[in-house]
């Protein structure tokens, strides 16, 4: 285990019905400013937190699974609470179940996790100002260029 790894944080729905806890650091946080995340969202950007999916603990309640569709046509499982279906959580079909991105707002402390890259800001909201010292891509990015070496590590074993 590395110094990574001496991490965890909890979150939960708006209910409280459902609280969860990552075991690890995130191997990457993406902000997004697609469109379609902006659509889903209700929100200028999607803030989420790229984890292996068996480093979250489910510490209370159930989780309803909504496959929906993704602008890459492969569609997403978004798990939701089913009493107030706040998303906390979702795989997509690229990672398949391996990899959650969890959705960083549902943390009890959101401030853990600030994005490490801004990602489509080609249709990012002209009011949201970029920090100068996190990457940012018009579209997507390269990830073995951005993420840092120890993720880049956790994120190939997975496809063992």
């Amino acid at each position: 285990m590395s110094i990574l790894d001496e991490f965890t944080a909890e979150g939960g729905c708006a209910c409280s019905s459902v609280r969860y806890r990552i075991t690890s650091r995130p191997m990457f946080v993406h902000c997004c400013h697609c469109r379609w995340c902006q659509r889903e969202t209700g929100a200028a950007f999607a803030l989420n937190a790229m984890i292996e999916t068996d480093r979250i603990e489910v510490v209370i309640g159930d989780l309803d699974a909504v496959k929906t569709p993704s602008e890459s046509g492969q569609g997403q499982t978004i798990l939701r609470c089913p009493d107030c279906h706040v998303a906390l959580w979702s795989h997509y079909a690229g990672a398949k179940d391996k990899v959650a991105f969890v959705r960083v707002g549902t943390l009890d402390n959101p401030d853990l996790l600030p994005p490490d890259i801004h990602i489509f800001t080609a249709s990012k909201q002209p009011w949201v100002m970029l920090p100068d010292d996190v990457s940012a891509y018009t579209e997507y990015y390269k990830w073995r260029e951005e993420w840092p070496e120890d993720a880049q590590s956790r994120r190939e074993s997975l496809s063992k």
